[in-house]
C-alpha cells in the first residue's frame, strides 16, 4: 500500500507530504483547489509522461517520491528481484523533472528507465479516472477488465507463448516461400555451374601445383643441359673441376697444419665443404637419372590448366580461387535443397503450432466465459442498487475470427446493458443517458477492482453524475472496497466522503502573486464542517451540521 507521498515544486504545490493509511481515504476541496494535483504527481512517479510546464514557476525542478509497503506483495518483490533492484519491505519510487524537460526516474535510489517505473507502478496502484467510462466503451479495455478480474495470468501467458511460436514459424515459412520463388531461375544456373565444376573436380591448391609442374615440364631440355653442365663444373670435368681443386687445396692445408696446428679450424671447414660438394654432386646425379622429357604429360597439364583458366574467366575469379568458388555455389545449392525440405517440415509445424494456440485460446475463452457469468450477476445487482431497478448487464465472450488471432487469444469481449423494461440488450457504448453510463461504469470499476491484485486503488471523481440516495450507495460500495484494500477517493459528494475511514481536505491560498495548494487531514470536528459545506455550500447552518453528523455517524 501507499504509505507516503512527497511532492516538491509541482504545479501550484510548493511542498506537500502526505501520510496515508489503509482503508478508504476521502479527498475533498473547493472547485479549482487542485484535488487531482496529488494524483497527477503520483502518476508522474509511476512513470507517466511528463510535461516541463508542470514544474512550479520559479523552481528549477519538480521532485515527487512515493513510498510503498510491499512486505505482503510477492509479485512486486519478485519483480524487483528479477530486475536486480533492492528488495526490502518498503519500496520508494521517485521522479524528477527539470524546467528544461529532462526527466529521471529512481527505484529505491537506483536510476532506472521510465519504462521500469511504469512497469512497477502498474503492480502498485490502479487509477480510475472520472472519464473511465469513455475507455470502458472500447472492446479491448472491456477484455482487459475481464482478464484482470479473472486473474488467469498463466492461461494468458500460455496463449501468448503459443501465438508467438506459431507466428514465428509462419513468418519463417513465408520467407522461405518468397525466397524459393526468387531462387527458381537461380537454381537452374547453379545446378549447371556446379555440374560443370564437379566434372572438372579441381582439388584445393591444385592449380599452384599444376603451374609448378608445367614450368618444370616446359623447361625439361634446358634443365637437362644445365644440370649436366653443373655436374661437369663440380666433379665430372676432365680437365678441371671444383672437386679436384678442393681436394688439392685440402692436401696443402693438411700439410700446413702439421707445421702450424693453429690452421686446424681451416682444415675442418675445407673437409666439411668437400663433404657438401660431394653430396650436392650426388643429388644432381640422381636428379638427372630420374629426369626424362614427357611431352604427353606436358600436354595433359597444359590442357587441364587451360580448362581451369577458361572456367575461372567464365566465373570472373582467379584460377587459384576457382576451387573455393565451386564449394560456395555447391553450398548455396545444398541450402536450396535444404530449404525445400524445411518447407515441407514447416507446413506440419505451422499446423501443429496453430492447433496448440487454438487449444490454449479455447481454454482461455472458457475461463473468460466462466468469470463473465459471475460478473454479469454482480454488476446487474450493483446496477439495481444504483437506482436502475430494471437494469441488466451481460458480458459476452465470442470467438472473433474476422479480427484475426492475437497474443490475447481469439475472443471479442463486449459489455451489453439494458436499463429499461422491454428494451433489448445493447452495447454499453450505445447507452443514451450519461448518468446511467457513469453509474454502470462505477459499478463495473468497483466490482472488478475487488479482484485486481494492485494494493492501492484511486477513484478520481468517478461519481460524477451521481446524487441523492444513489450517492449513498456509491459511498457504501467504496467503503466496502476499503475494508479489503487501500482506496483513495476524490469526490465532491458528502454521501461518499462521509464513508471514508479518514478524510483529507485540499485548499488553495493566494498571496503576493503566489498560489499554494495544501492538503490536511481532518479530525472529526473538521470533517463535520467539510461535510456540511458539501451539503449546503459556504453557509453552514445547524441543519447542515445535523445532516453532516448523520452522514458521518451512520457511515463511520
Amino acid at each position: 500500500m501507499l504509505l507516503q507521498l512527497t511532492i516538491s515544486n509541482f504545479a501550484i504545490v510548493s511542498f506537500l507530504e502526505l501520510d496515508l493509511r489503509s482503508g478508504m481515504t476521502s479527498i475533498t476541496g473547493e472547485t479549482g483547489a487542485g484535488k487531482s494535483i496529488a494524483i497527477d504527481a503520483l502518476a508522474l512517479a509511476l512513470g507517466e509522461r511528463a510535461d516541463a510546464d508542470t514544474v512550479r514557476p520559479g523552481a528549477d525542478k519538480a521532485d515527487i517520491s512515493a513510498r510503498f509497503r510491499i512486505d505482503k506483495l510477492p509479485r512486486v518483490k519478485a519483480w524487483l528481484s528479477e530486475q536486480e533492484l533492492d528488495e526490502q519491505d518498503e519500496c520508494i519510487l521517485r521522479r524528477t523533472l527539470s524546467r528544461e524537460g529532462r526527466s529521471r526516474g529512481y527505484i529505491n535510489g537506483t536510476p532506472v528507465p521510465l519504462a521500469q517505473l511504469k512497469s512497477l507502478g502498474a503492480l502498485l496502484i490502479n487509477i480510475h479516472g472520472q472519464h473511465a467510462h469513455q475507455a470502458l466503451q472500447k472492446n479491448d479495455y472491456q477484455r482487459g477488465l475481464l482478464d484482470a478480474y479473472a486473474g488467469h495470468h498463466q492461461l494468458m501467458q500460455t496463449v501468448s507463448k503459443h501465438y508467438q511460436h506459431w507466428r514465428l514459424l509462419t513468418n519463417e515459412r513465408k520467407q522461405l516461400q518468397s525466397d524459393q520463388a526468387q531462387w527458381q531461375a537461380q537454381r537452374q544456373l547453379l545446378e549447371y555451374q556446379v555440374a560443370e565444376l564437379d566434372e572438372l573436380a579441381l582439388e584445393a591448391d591444385e592449380f599452384p601445383t599444376l603451374e609448378a609442374e608445367h614450368t618444370r615440364l616446359a623447361n625439361g631440355a634446358e634443365l637437362l643441359n644445365d644440370c649436366q653442365l653443373a655436374m661437369n663444373v663440380l666433379a665430372d670435368g676432365e680437365e678441371s673441376n671444383a672437386l679436384q681443386q678442393l681436394r688439392h687445396g685440402l692436401k696443402i692445408v693438411t700439410e700446413l697444419c702439421q707445421m702450424d696446428p693453429r690452421l686446424a679450424p681451416v682444415l675442418e671447414m675445407l673437409e666439411s665443404s668437400l663433404i657438401q660438394l660431394e653430396e650436392g654432386h650426388g643429388e644432381l646425379s640422381r636428379y638427372l637419372d630420374r629426369m626424362e622429357l614427357d611431352p604427353e604429360r606436358l600436354y595433359e597439364v597444359e590442357s587441364r590448366m587451360a580448362k581451369v583458366m577458361e572456367l575461372a574467366r567464365k566465373h570472373h575469379v582467379l584460377p587459384a580461387e576457382l576451387h573455393d568458388f565451386h564449394q560456395n555455389i555447391a553450398t548455396q545449392l545444398a541450402d536450396m535443397d535444404h530449404n525445400d525440405s524445411r518447407l515441407q517440415e514447416l507446413a506440419e509445424e505451422v499446423a501443429q503450432a496453430k492447433e496448440q494456440f487454438l487449444l490454449a485460446a479455447e481454454r482461455l475463452s472458457q475461463s473468460r466465459q466462466r468469470y463473465a457469468q459471475s460478473l454479469n450477476k454482480q454488476i446487474t445487482a450493483s446496477m439495481r442498487q444504483l437506482s436502475m431497478e430494471h437494469g441488466r448487464f451481460e458480458m459476452t465472450v465470442t470467438a472473433d475470427q474476422t479480427a484475426g488471432y492475437s497474443p490475447l487469444g481469439i475472443d471479442k469481449v463486449e459489455f451489453l446493458v439494458c436499463t429499461n423494461p422491454g428494451q433489448p440488450m445493447s452495447p454499453l457504448a450505445k447507452v443514451a443517458s450519461g448518468g446511467e453510463l457513469s453509474r454502470i461504469s462505477l459499478a463495473i470499476q468497483v466490482i472488478t477492482a475487488q479482484k485486481v491484485e494492485t494494493p492501492t486503488l484511486i477513484f478520481d471523481e468517478v461519481d460524477v453524475g451521481v446524487s441523492g440516495p444513489t450517492a449513498a450507495v456509491v459511498g457504501k460500495l467504496l467503503r466496502q472496497l476499503g475494508d479489503s484494500t487501500q482506496v483513495l477517493v476524490i469526490t465532491h459528494l458528502p454521501q461518499v466522503a462521509g464513508n471514508g475511514h479518514q478524510h483529507y481536505f485540499v485548499s488553495k491560498d493566494s498571496a503576493d502573486n503566489d498560489t499554494q495548494t495544501r492538503m490536511q487531514e481532518l479530525d472529526e470536528h473538521c470533517r463535520l464542517q467539510e461535510l456540511a459545506r458539501l451539503l449546503g455550500g459556504n453557509k453552514i447552518t445547524e441543519n447542515t451540521l445535523a445532516n453532516a453528523r448523520e452522514l458521518l455517524v451512520s457511515e463511520a
